[in-house]
């Protein structure tokens, strides 16, 4: 975004009027009604056009159109596997909680005090179950647009956290040694494109079974996207 636009996107919103929240995503609502459906948890309200939940699978359709059309900027030559992968770490789950923690959405949310958002599974899950929501409502307010600004400033933004903060490879032969069936071999299977721009393809073996590959442009990112695709093929809980 431009200099321009963003003095045009400042002034255009009439701030008094903004809530603390629109403030932060820098987007006005004309239908409120879609920002309090966002941030309704089933348990106040249970039907289907009153909680978030809608809104939550909205959100993540959205999530992905926009994601996998900026990957394909990025990646000009990279293949329909490493653009796969490259997308599923922008959109689990654990990552869209810390972009809901970033935007401080759990403050926004109403649910019955009977939900324990203590339990740190609990409270992940709200938090990117609310991001998508959010997402969601902004698409019905206001089209695609504003969502694509707020999903580069900050799924995108934080791209290269979520690309690497998780240590995969250290969780797969941790699970492996808990369940007695045998060290994990990280196995370089291709390596492709000029010298300053290669993509390294991995696979992991376990006890000479092989598991789908992880692509990535460095060997270590390549090991990474290789055992966490080793660990769902596992049914691991990570």
């Amino acid at each position: 975004m431009g200099l321009i636009d963003s003095i045009i996107d400042f002034f255009s919103f009439n701030r008094a009027h903004l809530t603390p929240l629109e403030k932060k995503i820098q987007y006005q609502f004309e239908r409120r009604e879609y920002l309090t459906q966002a941030f309704t948890h089933k348990s106040i309200l249970s039907g289907p056009r009153e909680n978030y939940e809608r809104l939550e699978f909205l959100g993540d359709a959205v999530l992905d159109i926009v994601v996998s059309k900026v990957l394909m900027k990025e990646f000009p030559e990279g293949d329909e596997g490493l653009l796969t992968q490259r997308r599923a770490f922008l959109v689990q789950k654990s990552y869209l909680a810390k972009i809901g923690k970033l935007l401080d959405l759990m403050d926004h949310l109403q649910i019955e005090p009977s939900v324990n958002l203590t339990v740190d599974k609990i409270a992940e899950k709200q938090q990117a179950n609310l991001f998508e929501a959010l997402i969601g409502a902004m698409y019905l307010d206001g089209g695609m647009k504003p969502c694509k600004k707020l999903i580069m400033k900050t799924v995108w933004a934080h791209r290269e956290n979520a690309w690497m903060s998780t240590n995969y490879k250290g969780k797969l032969i941790e699970y492996c040694h808990q369940e007695s069936i045998g060290n994990p071999s990280f196995q370089v299977k291709d390596v492709t494109g000029p010298d300053h721009s290669k993509t390294f393809e991995v696979q992991v073996m376990i006890n000479g079974d092989p598991f789908p590959t992880g692509i990535a442009t460095n060997k270590k990112a390549a090991e990474q996207l290789a055992a966490k695709g080793a660990l769902e093929s596992l049914g691991a809980v990570f």
